[in-house]
């Protein structure tokens, strides 16, 4: 694995010194998944902001929402 040299705040530090009473290994595990977490919850929020934006261009084009209901003739029904 590929070492990362990092500066905490030390309530952060200290945060960090108490991983074993969260159940991690070791400090570069509770790192890990911090990072890990830290990742998901951004690309969560930038796939909500891009479904939030299509969602927007979708709402003012009458173009778009004309084609889609087009395309959806002949569909069954649900």
């Amino acid at each position: 694995m590929q070492q990362t040299k990092i500066s905490l705040t030390p309530p952060l530090s200290d945060f960090l010194g108490e991983y074993k009473r969260f159940g991690f290994k070791d400090k570069s595990d509770m790192v890990r998944s911090a990072l890990n977490r830290l990742r998901a919850e951004l690309e969560t929020q930038s796939l909500r902001e891009s479904a939030e934006l299509y969602a927007a261009i979708y709402a003012s084009d009458r173009d778009l929402q004309e084609l889609t209901n087009a395309a959806q003739d002949g569909w069954p029904e649900p």
